[in-house]
């Protein structure tokens, strides 16, 4: 059996469509209370949210085509090595780039994510915290559920889990894993795999104020999760979890 790929940091990025990136940039930054790095790539197209204290965990990058959404960047000790065994697992490959070290792939439901080289993050600060942005949702119609959470299982090693919502399971993070992946069966038949963020929130009434002050609109009210929408449209959630919880209390959805 294919082993893990030994996940060593796992980063949550934004993807905008250009015309949209400079609103949005500024949304997620304000609303994490972090600052923009430097911008990088050949068009300045791809930039790093700094928190206040601790190792980042987000990146954010604006793109030509498309509607933007989110993808998860693996930082692993062999870009290459690993993506041998993503193939293995059932995922596909996109793009090598050779002179940066990183591999682009598809999920076998679609979803995209790159493997990349170890960049040296190993801690993220919660304590103090009223809300953080620490945990990516995908989102999976149910014909691809029982696959997509199988290669993801296999793919990191991490232990699944089913949440007290039976359409929600989720991967246990090891200590110092910044992000935790969680996966919601869908209502719809098929149709590729997308993903969203959440937040984890002490008290998610002011936390929804804050993002909708920030330009956020609230889509839904529900027992345990709020959904909105950011300035540009893309829909993230505001969920009743202690952005101080640590890794070893990480047993519910």
């Amino acid at each position: 059996m294919t082993g893990p790929v030994g996940v060593r940091w796992l980063w949550a990025f934004l993807d905008t469509p250009r015309e949209n990136a400079e609103r949005s940039w500024a949304f997620w930054s304000g609303v994490t209370r972090s600052t923009t790095s430097a911008r990088r790539g050949a068009d300045g197209e791809f930039a790093t949210l700094i928190p206040a204290t601790g190792d980042p965990w987000i990146k954010v990058q604006s793109v030509a085509q498309g509607a933007g959404g989110i993808h998860l960047d693996l930082d692993v000790d062999d870009p290459r090595a690993a993506s041998a065994t993503a193939r293995e697992l059932g995922a596909t490959v996109i793009a090598e780039h050779g002179e940066d070290g990183y591999v682009v792939l598809r999920s076998p439901g679609g979803f995209v994510f790159c493997l990349t080289h170890v960049g040296g993050q190993s801690r993220q600060v919660r304590v103090g915290e009223s809300d953080l942005l620490d945990q990516v949702c995908l989102d999976i119609p149910s014909s691809r559920y029982a696959a997509e959470t199988a290669f993801w299982e296999s793919l990191t090693g991490w232990e699944w889990a089913q949440s007290d919502v039976p359409e929600f399971s989720y991967l246990r993070r090891p200590e110092g894993m910044p992000l935790r992946l969680l996966f919601q069966r869908l209502g719809e038949e098929d149709g590729a795999v997308r993903a969203h963020v959440d937040l984890a929130c002490l008290d998610r009434a002011v936390s929804e104020e804050r993002c909708v002050e920030a330009g956020a609109a609230v889509v839904v009210r529900r027992s345990f999760w709020t959904v909105l929408t950011d300035p540009c449209g893309r829909e993230f959630c505001l969920t009743d979890r202690t952005p101080v919880q640590s890794w070893v209390a990480d047993t519910s959805g």
